[in-house]
């Protein structure tokens, strides 16, 4: 086998691991953490081209954070993009304007010509009327014909529609049948069903003209209808709420009559601003002129065409209807575009409430009814997907209060919306999802900004704010003197701080839904575990697996958890604050708060334990022995020497930690180190080992047992930890002193001395030491009783091997 020294090896392992350290490297000063002299310094460690390897690192990596912004230039221009085309269409829509203006005055200007037209006629009709004064004996059986029909235009220009057919009905069956001798009264009777005609023409325009106007303004309708709603909901509210403290109140007789004369003034107050603001503010039904409906129900009833017209009525609503329904593509991205559907909406119902009850049989409350539940159902379909899109709580919480004043505003004209109720149950569990994705975030920025340094406070000043943010309670620290150290980090009360906030944001959405307390308190709970168990567990298993939490972060973690999970007790009396339901309640649910930071504490002592463990194999990896050396050094190697100082002040860390977490990473590591030296022991890839290298050997193991035996960590009883590395003690005792026949004659017995060594471990390791012997002559100063010796060893080597198969057989 080849041999190297110890120079040689280190030099392979430098230059094995160069892109590894050039990496670490870059790491180190992107991340700020360390000095950069220390890290530029191990680059320029006396290695060959050093300079141009580290800046070819460098520059693949200024060349991956190139892309990486050149990627957010991309992300962000889709944004300007989209402002251009929003600008676009506003452009589009002024044009529209312009020329719906344009419109307007030309048909103001027809409009004036026919008011001009109408005053021309007017002039020739004064002027037949004198020329009619005339010849008054002949026309005086006409007069009264003349003046019915003069009325009748009259009331045609004026469009008093309803009372011109009044008068056609006694022109037709009074006056026309006594001078229908007369030419001019065919003429009239043939224009009369022209007129009715030309009624029933311009009437329903009117409707038209009507039914195009409250589709335009169907949302300010809705707007008004629910304000309304929603302050005569406030002014209930504020009322039962006075009742309630008036009731309070009267308990106190004391101060009753007093208190009691004071509120009835607030309240008779209130009462008359309420009445003022009546006044002054119109109800939706007020906005809207319903004479053309009424003016042409008429008219068609009159005409014997009524059935006609309700049909036609409702088909035109229900055309409405569904283009009211029908919802813009980007409504989900601000709540003015659910804010307006649902005006819409609201409008066009009003007035179909109104037509309702102020209309004989136009509408039905069948119709209305089959209506809502087709629109209800759109509706619902229609939040349903677009609430799927929203991503922010803030405007899936906005949604829910316009889906609140939209209820009560329909339930208030008598429409059913038990389901609208419903579907907030649903948009609620989606809310709590926004939130949690929000709080996601929250909980990996505070833990990205913490130190994991116990919280310093320098006076009573300071320690009251920590103390007012999170609930500490410790009577040994209170004693200490100023300045001291608070045993958590900074991110325990903010995270404390933000699980309360997560409690406020999930409040909001309990409010205005008709629940009682237990079911809102029932809610708080159900949300707040999924914050604590799905949440911030997450965000704590994925902050121990970074690589560069290390020991000391990952003892501070534990420090945390602890704190969190005591101050779980005080979020339960939080959320029983705010619902006023006892936590004895038998149908009350518990915080899981226990489970989720006990599995968390576990995940960061699993990771310390393989962390130690890893700094263990790195120690073990730059042994450097001799294994063909004649004696040992006298002292025990540099390397573990080393191991040992550092798991010594790492465990000096551990003092703030619970006692069975540091004893059982003590032992652990106690357990890894005995077994990987074992392991360098038998490994397959040692062929020869002498003497002088378990003497050496025997020296590391010392010292190793001098570590165990000065109690790095409290809490062991008698040698305890000692016995980790018992296995290693009894085998190198054996060959030490080379007592073969002890070992052979006790072997299997309790009482054995070398109990716990494995028959085959010690012939693999025999076996290393005869190679040695025939290469390298080690027992020379046996060399008279050579022959012997070698037989005796080749005896050995035989029972153990027989004792090695019979155990391989049993096993």
């Amino acid at each position: 086998m080849a041999r190297k020294s110890k120079s040689d090896m280190s030099e392979l392992y430098l230059e094995e691991n160069k892109d590894q350290i050039y990496e670490n490297a870059l790491a180190e000063i992107q991340s700020f953490e360390l000095p950069l002299g220390t890290t530029l310094r191990s680059v320029y460690d006396d290695q060959p081209n050093a300079h141009q390897r580290f800046m070819e690192k460098l520059d693949a990596c200024i060349r991956n954070h190139d892309r990486e912004i050149e990627k957010m230039c991309n992300f962000h221009h889709q944004g300007f993009v989209d402002a251009i085309t929003e600008l676009l269409k506003v452009r589009a829509d002024a044009e529209k304007l312009k020329v719906q203006v344009t419109d307007t005055n030309r048909r103001l200007q027809d409009a004036g010509k026919e008011v001009i037209a109408q005053t021309e006629e007017i002039i020739r009709c004064r002027i037949q009327q004198q020329n009619i004064t005339t010849v008054v004996e002949k026309l005086q059986l006409c007069l009264p014909v003349l003046e019915m029909y003069s009325k009748l235009k009259e009331q045609m220009n004026v469009k008093r529609y309803y009372s011109a057919l009044k008068t056609m009905e006694q022109l037709e069956n009074l006056y026309l049948p006594r001078v229908s001798q007369y030419r001019f009264c065919q003429i009239m009777i043939e224009n009369l069903p022209k007129l009715r005609e030309e009624i029933k023409e311009i009437s329903m325009s009117d409707l038209k003209d009507f039914l195009e106007s409250i589709r335009k303004h169907s949302d300010k309708i809705g707007e008004t209808a629910m304000k309304q709603a929603q302050q005569q909901k406030t002014f209930s509210t504020t009322l039962q709420k006075q009742n309630n403290v008036n009731y309070g109140r009267n308990m106190h007789l004391g101060k009753s009559r007093i208190w009691e004369s004071k509120n009835e003034i607030t309240l008779k107050r209130t009462f008359e601003e309420e009445d003022e603001h009546e006044e002054e503010v119109l109800t939706a039904q007020d906005l809207v002129d319903f004479s053309p409906v009424y003016r042409c129900l008429h008219i068609y009833s009159v005409l014997g065409d009524g059935e006609i017209f309700e049909n036609y009525y409702r088909k035109q609503r229900r055309k409405q209807a569904r283009l009211v329904l029908q919802p813009q593509s980007s409504m989900h991205e601000t709540v003015e575009g659910y804010r307006r559907y649902f005006s819409q909406i609201v409008g066009f119902f009003v007035v179909e409430d109104h037509i309702l009850h102020v209309t004989q049989g136009l509408v039905t409350r069948t119709y209305t009814d089959e209506l809502w539940n087709m629109a209800l159902s759109k509706i619902i379909a229609v939040l349903r997907t677009h609430s799927s899109y929203c991503s922010d709580p803030d405007l899936v919480l906005e949604l829910k209060n316009l889906i609140v004043v939209f209820a009560d505003t329909l339930q208030g004209y008598g429409f059913p919306v038990n389901r609208l109720f419903d579907l907030l149950f649903e948009i609620r569990d989606q809310y709590n999802e926004t939130l949690l994705k929000k709080w996601s975030g929250l909980f990996r920025d505070i833990f990205e900004a913490d130190n994991y340094s116990p919280i310093p406070v320098a006076n009573e000043e300071e320690y009251k704010i920590v103390i007012s943010k999170f609930p500490f309670q410790d009577p040994e620290l209170d004693k200490q003197c100023f300045p001291k150290k608070l045993p958590m980090s900074q991110s325990v009360p903010q995270i404390y701080i933000q699980v309360k906030e997560f409690i406020y944001a999930s409040l909001k959405f309990s409010e205005s839904l008709h629940r009682s307390s237990t079911e809102i308190d029932d809610m708080l709970r159900k949300s707040t575990n999924l914050l604590l168990t799905r949440t911030l567990s997450s965000c704590l298993q994925n902050l121990i697996k970074k690589p560069h939490i290390g020991l000391t972060e990952l003892v501070q973690i534990i420090i945390n958890t602890t704190h969190l999970e005591q101050a779980c007790k005080y979020l339960e009396d939080f959320i029983t604050n705010i619902t006023s339901i006892s936590q004895v309640t038998v149908h009350t649910a518990r915080l899981y708060g226990l489970s989720t930071f006990k599995d968390a504490r576990h995940g960061a002592e699993g990771e310390i334990y393989t962390k130690l463990n890893q700094k263990i194999d790195e120690f073990i990896q730059i042994a450097d022995y001799n294994w063909t050396m004649s004696e040992s050094d006298g002292r025990a190697s540099g390397y573990l020497m080393d191991l040992i100082n550092f798991l010594r002040s790492t465990f000096q860390v551990f003092t703030h930690l619970p006692g069975k977490v540091a004893q059982t990473a003590c032992m652990s590591a106690c357990q890894h180190l005995s077994t990987s030296l074992m392991q360098m022991l038998l490994d397959t890839e040692l062929k020869q080992i002498s003497m002088g290298a378990i003497q050496q050997f025997n020296l590391d193991v010392i010292q190793c047992e001098l570590f165990a035996s000065s109690e790095p960590v409290p809490g062991f009883q008698g040698d305890t930890l000692q016995l980790a590395f018992i296995d290693l003690r009894q085998l190198l005792d054996l060959f030490m002193v080379w007592d073969w026949s002890t070992y052979l004659a006790d072997y299997g017995q309790s009482t054995s001395k070398y109990l716990r060594v494995n028959p085959s471990t010690a012939l693999t390791l025999l076996e290393k030491m005869k190679d040695t012997n025939k290469k390298n002559n080690i027992f020379a100063q046996f060399r008279k009783n050579d022959r012997d010796k070698q037989k005796l060893i080749e005896a050995v080597v035989k029972q153990l091997r027989s004792l090695a198969n019979c155990m391989s057989q049993h096993t």
